[in-house]
């Protein structure tokens, strides 16, 4: 599974819109570094980000994980809401 479509899974079992969920890869001056943008609804961001931010950081470990089974590149996720 790519890292944006499995961010997508992630972030989409999390929300209650889960048509307000976006996940875009953009590209980085830096070769090994991707970095992945996610964009929900006003409405579940506190659902994506977590207390003290920790789903968040769990989302992040867990793409950074499947990155270094395959790619061994470091994983960038930036969340926003529209």
């Amino acid at each position: 599974m790519e890292l944006v479509e499995l961010t997508e899974e992630i972030v989409k079992s999390l929300v209650v819109d889960k048509d307000g969920v976006s996940v875009k890869e953009f590209p980085t001056e830096e070769e090994n570094v991707i970095l992945i943008q996610v964009m929900v609804d006003e409405n579940d961001i506190g659902r994506v980000i977590g207390k003290n931010g920790r789903t968040a950081n769990a989302i992040r470990t867990l793409v950074q994980a499947s990155s270094a089974l395959k790619d061994n590149k470091f994983v960038k996720i930036d969340i926003d809401k529209f």
